[in-house]
């Protein structure tokens, strides 16, 4: 794989060797593994990959598919933006007419409008969680900042919408996990909603399974979410 090219095999391939590497630092057979939004993906490639290295799958704010994904989350912002009569998104949403999508603006358009909407419906994390440290801070640190966010947006997105974001689909893989499997879900998250998440939890088979609905919560971490979170963990700690 040409070193510049960033893909979900090079990505996995990394994953299980830094997850290995853990569990013999640590001096552990097994860790837990747990990915959210696009680490979600990643995630479940690394546990179908080497389900051997991990205890259990917890997936936060899970991506299942691009088509049904984006399409939910389209479907959805309308819907709420009709509620609102917010004549401004109705049109801007409408205008990028229905997901797949070739201009790679379209998902930051809309992702901008998930916000704007997750926001009216969920509990805020705390400020004090988005101060940066004063070592990103610097002109240096935010101009690399900025590189590695559009290298990665173009991997993610592609130019003709058409980079890793488009190839998502979960249930290629199969739907038998040789793992225990958890999922966090936000009620309000609009970019991966729960009516998707939901769909692909059912299908699933795991030797055992836990999907964790979360009111006045979105795709964006809170502390219901981190609670939920630490719940999980620590429920898995108990039972090795």
């Amino acid at each position: 794989i040409a070193d510049t090219e960033l893909t979900i095999e090079r990505m996995t391939q990394d994953g299980t060797e830094l997850a290995s590497y853990l569990a013999k630092h640590f001096r552990k057979k097994k860790i837990i593994l747990m990915g959210g939004s696009w680490g979600s993906y990643l995630g479940v490639h690394m546990a179908k990959s080497r389900p051997d290295l991990f205890h259990a799958y917890i997936g936060v704010g899970q991506m299942v598919n691009y088509n049904e994904n984006e399409s939910s989350s389209y479907r959805k912002i309308l819907a709420l933006a009709h509620a609102a009569n917010d004549a401004k998104t109705i049109a801007t949403i409408t205008a990028l007419g229905p997901p797949p999508w070739k201009n790679p603006r379209n998902f930051g358009i809309l992702r901008r409008a998930t916000r704007t909407y997750e926001a009216k419906a969920t509990i805020p994390a705390p400020k004090s969680w988005w101060i940066p440290s004063p070592d990103y801070a610097t002109p240096a640190a935010q101009a690399d900042y900025e590189a590695g966010e559009e290298y990665s947006y173009l991997q993610f997105v592609g130019l003709a919408g058409d980079g890793m974001l488009s190839r998502v689909d979960l249930p290629k893989l199969g739907l038998e996990f040789d793992l225990p499997v958890f999922m966090i879900q936000g009620a309000e998250d609009i970019v991966t909603t729960h009516e998707v998440a939901k769909k692909y939890y059912d299908s699933i088979s795991a030797p055992k399974k836990e999907y964790v609905l979360l009111d006045r919560t979105g795709h964006d971490p809170n502390e219901a979410m981190i609670d939920a979170e630490y719940k999980v963990l620590k429920s898995l700690a108990i039972r090795k």
